[in-house]
């Protein structure tokens, strides 16, 4: 048995057993969070790759350096990590700062259901009519993170959010109605905002449009929660962080939105999954003059 080892399970024995015990738990549970984070980006692959370069890299130098062979190899491979350490916060830049925006999700910045409320059955009532009707929409609902850069793009409304206003700036030829709406609070604070696209390779259907590229790209790089009707379909789906949530119906997008934006009390039921061929609820009696026809 090499000195080594050797000296490494002497001074292990050292130690309590039930405190490797524990430092091995915390270090399993920082791992699981660290993969249970990046599952399903496009940062998964590539940390896959670094912990196999890594690993493999340092086992060859360990037996390497335990024969006294190769040691200008060693020391180089030792002050490469250094420079890994500066690679690794570049490569996943974007995963970085969505877990810093995460741990500022605090129940204490939320509202109270009661004052989330009237913003969410505004959402959920222009939601409604727009999927009856196949209007394409893109809503971005600002939370910690602030969208200055996305708004300074578009529009400046400043208005009271209502369910009227909402449906009337997506009405097919509205000027406003193909880019995006902002809402902070209570107020639509601007329309036709550009968001940026996310990638190909982040979306979960190929075959998904722009409105909905959109909706991931934001959500992928800021906190907000992103509602999207389909205009070919009529689907509305709901994109936050890396998850998409899609063919939601009225009162599954309702339980969303009470559960995300406020602090849902004990006794209020989780949202639950809709089911894949849930069709939407009819749309609230709102009078916008002409009605369109459902294709």
């Amino acid at each position: 048995m090499p000195d080594r080892l050797r000296q490494l399970l002497s001074r292990l024995a050292d130690y309590p057993w039930w405190e490797v015990a524990l430092e091995l738990a915390v270090m399993w549970v920082l791992v699981y969070a660290v993969l249970r984070f990046v599952r399903g980006t496009r940062a998964a692959g590539a940390l896959k790759g670094m912990v196999i370069l890594f690993f493999g890299g340092w086992i060859a130098v360990r037996l390497l350096s335990m024969a006294d062979l190769f040691p200008r190899l060693a020391i180089i491979y030792n002050t490469l990590l250094g420079y890994a350490a500066i690679a690794l916060v570049v490569t996943f830049q974007p995963e970085l700062r969505r877990a810093l925006i995460r741990l500022g999700e605090t129940p204490l910045l939320r509202g109270s259901i009661a004052q989330v409320r009237p913003i969410v059955d505004a959402l959920v009532d222009s939601s409604t009519f727009l999927s009856k009707n196949r209007f394409g929409a893109i809503i971005a609902i600002e939370r910690q993170v602030g969208l200055r850069d996305a708004i300074e793009s578009g529009k400046k409304l400043n208005a009271d959010l209502s369910a009227e206003l909402l449906s009337s700036i997506f009405w097919p030829n509205s000027p406003l109605h193909d880019m995006g709406v902002v809402i902070r609070g209570d107020r639509i604070v601007a329309a036709g905002v550009q968001f940026p696209l996310a990638d190909a390779g982040d979306m979960p259907d190929e075959h998904l449009g722009t409105r909905h590229r959109a909706a991931v790209g934001l959500a992928r790089s800021t906190d907000a929660i992103v509602l999207v009707v389909s205009e070919e379909t009529g689907t509305i789906s709901i994109a936050e962080g890396t998850s998409f949530t899609r063919r939601l119906t009225p009162q599954s997008l309702r339980e969303y939105l009470l559960t995300r934006l406020g602090q849902r009390g004990p006794d209020q039921p989780r949202p639950s999954a809709p089911a894949a061929d849930a069709e939407p609820d009819p749309a609230p009696s709102i009078n916008y003059g002409r009605r369109a026809t459902d294709v």
